[in-house]
Parts: structure tokens; sequence; C-alpha cells
């Protein structure tokens, strides 16, 4: 029968029923859904069906319930229920035209469950008039369920690895300050014979002689003059102060036996410092002085303002100048930590030794998960509050799979530190890989700067639905998560990249890699990836005749 004989029969028919008295059972060429092939967006099975009533089947004192039914193989599911009226009926649903008919939208969605990868959607009518209910036969409008967006693809997404601090070379300095009397550049025995000085030599000759923990790298000194006195007095005065200062510190060098730079400058102002000490100090109208400062950049300008301020100019010259009339002394060194096979050597006897950075340091020098997990297992012996070492058992045994243990070393990790970001980002990812999304927001808002906090927000943007994020947060990472969120966002050509660049593709990698080829038309993709889905998980190709995405490739699942 053709479609143009086949309307007016249905027309015929409606016509038929008119006459008798009753409404009769409707065709699914008068509904269309949005999308055509039922898809999952955040968990959830959305759908927009338009339907239309044909003219002269509405009778004016009926009343229509229409329930949107999603069935499958053993259960269904049922939307909400959207209600019309003839133009009789006294009431505040939508009112259907005897003699025009009418369409209608209804919007509905259902809980995903994975069940619902072979199902059908349906309308089930019922038919209301004088006070007697009839139901119409049930249409189906749709068939399937694309449910991409559910693969579980998280379970291959990478834990995030609490990173030591070890840092081989640490730069350090050690300072000592040497005191002037006002307008004078003469050091004083006082001051070189200080504990301040005296201790600054020791310390510059312990690291001079231990060359294989210190490298001295140089000696900096400056001079200064306090803020009083004009710039011209000031500067002759602290080019006099370095002078004297280098020719000391370069005759207790000679003494030593040191060899290193000396480099030398002066301020003739120590505008910088004037204002540091005020600041920190209890002086009074110390915020009007502090005012002047900003107020004026000229150096006499600045002095005159200070000296009018009589009620405080006594305690300056008392507390804050003389700190200002001085040479600083800097040694700059750097303290050589131990090489890698030193820490290897005391991790095998002398673990006690190491700090806790050193340990975790340690287990970025093998390969062996087995090794890494015993020196993780060290690290805990021997600083139990550190959080790290629990945090990375977690990540070794969320990669093989044992997502129980993985959690409880998480677990254990979050008890030590509340805010260790790296267990907080992966005990979201846990979360996550259960279903539970609103588990994963609490844990995330934890979880800021984790090592690879970016893959897990994206997860948690698939979830939602909103793929475009989920693009965003994954970043440059090459993973199945991510090549998930570009084939969602419709990007099939990024994704296929994505998918191309992984290290270690998986049965998964390969599935994503099929479905683009099903999207882009592609037989020879889609027949090439399902053969490696085969090899490597053969109840994923079960899976994949069942679903929709393949639909018009089954004859290239083998």
């Amino acid at each position: 029968m053709t479609r143009k004989q086949y309307f007016p029969l249905l027309a015929l028919v409606a016509f038929l029923f008119t006459a008798c008295g009753k409404m009769g059972d409707l065709s699914s060429d008068y509904f269309t859904t949005t999308p055509t092939v039922l898809e999952t967006v955040g968990g959830k099975i959305p759908v927009t069906i338009t339907g239309r009533f044909p003219e002269k089947y509405f009778k004016r004192n009926a009343v229509v319930e229409v329930t949107p039914v999603l069935r499958w193989d053993g259960g269904e599911a049922r939307g909400e229920i959207a209600t019309f009226q003839g133009e009789k009926v006294r009431g505040n649903d939508q009112t259907i035209s005897y003699k025009a008919g009418g369409t209608y939208t209804l919007r509905t969605s259902f809980d995903y469950r994975p069940e619902m990868a072979k199902s059908a959607l349906y309308l089930y009518f019922d038919v209301i008039t004088k006070g007697k209910r009839i139901t119409l036969r049930p249409v189906k409008v749709a068939e399937g369920v694309i449910a991409t967006s559910e693969l579980p693809v998280i379970a291959s997404a990478r834990a995030s690895y609490a990173p030591d601090k070890f840092q081989r070379i640490l730069k350090e300095a050690q300072d000592a300050s040497i005191l002037f009397l006002i307008q004078q550049a003469e050091l004083r025995k006082s001051q070189t014979n200080s504990d301040d000085v005296q201790n600054f030599h020791e310390s510059v000759a312990a690291v001079a002689a231990d060359k294989k923990k210190y490298r001295l790298e140089n000696i900096e000194i400056s001079a200064y003059a306090s803020p009083d006195g004009g710039v011209n007095l000031n500067s002759k005065l602290a080019a006099q102060r370095e002078k004297n200062t280098e020719k000391y510190v370069k005759g207790q060098l000679k003494k030593e036996g040191i060899n290193t730079y000396v480099d030398t400058k002066y301020t003739a102002q120590d505008w910088e410092g004037f204002k540091e000490l005020v600041s920190k100090s209890n002086i009074q109208d110390k915020e009007l002085i502090l005012r002047v400062l900003s107020m004026y950049t000229d150096p006499e300008r600045r002095e005159a303002e200070i000296k009018n301020i009589s009620s405080v100019f006594k305690n300056l010259a008392d507390e804050i100048l003389p700190q200002l009339r001085r040479a600083r002394l800097t040694a700059n060194y750097e303290v050589i930590g131990r090489s890698d096979e030193e820490i290897t050597a005391a991790l095998e006897k002398e673990p006690h030794m190491l700090s806790i950075d050193e340990i975790l340091y340690a287990a970025t020098l093998t390969n062996d998960e087995v090794s890494k997990a015993q020196i993780f297992r060290t690290a805990i012996a021997h600083y139990p509050q550190d959080a790290r070492a629990y945090n990375n058992l977690g990540l070794l045994a969320y990669s093989i799979g044992e997502y129980a243990s993985a959690t409880d070393y998480f677990r254990q990790a979050l008890e030590k530190n509340l805010q260790s970001p790296e267990a907080n980002s992966n005990l979201a990812l846990v979360a996550l890989k259960d279903g539970n999304v609103a588990q994963a927001e609490g844990y995330l808002a934890r979880a800021n700067g984790a090592n690879g906090v970016g893959e897990v927000l994206g997860h948690l943007y698939i979830k939602r639905g909103e793929y475009s994020k989920a693009v965003s947060a994954f970043g440059g990472t090459k993973s199945n998560g991510a090549a998930l969120a570009q084939l969602l966002a419709k990007d099939y050509n990024q994704a296929k990249q994505t998918l191309e660049a992984i290290a270690q593709p998986d049965a998964y990698t390969h599935y994503l890699m099929a479905i683009i080829g099903a999207r882009t038309n592609n037989a020879s993709l889609v027949r090439s990836s399902m053969s490696k889905v085969s090899v490597l998980n053969p109840a994923l190709v079960q899976a994949a005749r069942a679903d929709r995405e393949f639909a018009r490739y089954a004859n290239e699942i083998r």
C-alpha cells in the first residue's frame, strides 16, 4: 500500500470511529521524536515528542491522557502524563478542536538503566468520556537507546599522584648586619665581634669547608645611610661604609682561606628600609609618616615633612634611624642533597635517615609497581601521619582495578589530611565511577591543585551531559575519557586523534574508534576497530551487536 493511499484510509477509519461515537487507535505516523533514536545525556534519556490529533477525531466532550512509556524486556519506565480536553470540557488542559484537530509537544526523560539499550518508547492513550475510561492501543514512536555517554571508560582514568617535594639542590642564605654610628663609616669592634657577625663567619667557613654538601656562591655587601642628613652627605657616607665593609670581609675570607666572589653596592638613603621599620613599629603617628612617604617622592621633601612632625621625630631618631645606618652581609650558598644512589642505598639499610620527601622521591626511581608499593609502605612505617604514601598506594590499586582497596587507601589519606587535594580528587573519581555525582562534587570542592584533577572534572561534566565543558577540562589529556568527551561533542576528527595518541589502548579505546567509524560512515574503521576489540574483550563485541551506534553496521561486527 502506498503512503498516498494510506492516509485517506486513516482518515476514513477515524471518521468511522467518530461516527460510532468512539475515538479509535492512532497510527505512529502522527508522531515524531527528537532525537529520532533516544540517547543518554547526563544519566538520563531525554526526549521531545511531537504529536497530532487528526481532524474530526477528538470528541468535544472527551479527555485524553497520554503517557510516554519506555519498555524493555522485563520492565518499563513511565514518563509524566499529559492531559488534553475537548471543546466542551471545562478544565485547564490543552484544548483540541474537533474540526481542526491539533498538534502538541511532550517533553519527558527517563533515568537510564543498562537494560534500556534494547527498548522501545510507546505512547499510552486513555480516553475518558461520560465517566467511562477506554484504553487505546499503545503506539510505538521510537526504538532503542544510544548509551555511548554511559560507557565505563572512567575505569581507565588515571588517579591523582601525590608528589614528593624533594629538591636535590636548595638555595639558602645567611645574613648579618653591621651597624654604624651617625655620620660615621668606621667599623667598630663591638659590631664585628657581635654574635650575629661571628655566627655569619662560622657559617661561611662551614659551607666553604664541606664541598660535598654545600656550594658557596658569593657574598653580598649592601651598605646604607639613613634618610636624614641630605642626599650628598649620605651618598659619600654609604659609599665609604661599603668600601670599609668590603675590605673587612675580604680580610676575613683571606684569613680563612676562602675563595668566593664579593659583590657590593650602596644605597644613599634607605627609604624602603625606613618604611618597613616604621610599618612594623608601634611608634606614635606611624600612619601619618607612611602617608608622607606615599605623597612625596623627593627625598628632601620627605625628610622635611617628617621632621615637621615634631611629636614623633625624636622617637624616629632613637628607634628607627640607627637601624638604617648599616651594612648587610649575605652569604648565598646551595645545599646539595643525597644522590639517587645514596637515597636508594639508605632506603635499603637506613630508611629512618631519610626524609619523607626523599622516600617518596625514591619511588620515582623505579618502574616496578611492586617496588613502588613497598617504598610507599616504608614511608607509612616511618611517617604514618603523611597522607601522600596512602594516596599513592591507592593509585596503584586503582590502576589494576582493585577499587575497594584503592578507596580504602584514599580514605586513609583523607583521615591524615582532610585537605589533601589528591585524596579528594581520587575519591571524587571513585564516586563518579560508582555513579554518585553529588558526592563527587563534594570531594572536588577540596581537590583544587591536585595532579590530574582536570581529568576527573572532565568525567564529572560527561556525567552532567555538559560535553563542551568536559572537552575543556580534559585539555590535552590523551585518554578514553577525553576522546569520549570529544565524540559526544561531535568533534570526531579530534576524538580520533586523541584515541590514536593513547600510549596503551584498551578494548574501549578501539570501541570508541569503531563508534567514530559508524558516525562518519566509515565501515572499514568500524570493522578494523571491532576486530581489535574482539581480541581484548570478546564480551564487548557481544554488547556491540545490541548497540544502536552500530545499527547500520551489523555485518562489520564479528
